[in-house]
């Protein structure tokens, strides 16, 4: 049989379990990228920097992705 730690690979998670319920990592990521969105859409609303964007939802949109791509390699994949 291989060690791959011996090679410093690292296994990814296949799933979470939450609550007895198992999700795929790219499903955990993709909510915690919705809530962070969020999160900076409010705080942007809130001190009015949102008025200097063309398309407001367009902004969302992509703060969602960016942000659901960053969390999948870096928090939930490593």
């Amino acid at each position: 049989m291989i060690d791959y730690q011996e090679y410093g690979v690292q296994q990814l998670p296949h799933e979470f379990a939450i609550g007895g319920v198992y999700m795929p990592p790219l499903l955990v990521a993709a909510l915690l990228g919705v809530l962070v969105t969020v999160l900076t859409a409010h705080l942007l609303n809130r001190y009015r920097l949102s008025r200097y964007f063309f398309y407001p939802p367009l902004v969302s949109l992509s703060m969602m992705v960016i942000y659901t791509v960053f969390i999948g390699t870096y928090i939930v994949g490593a």
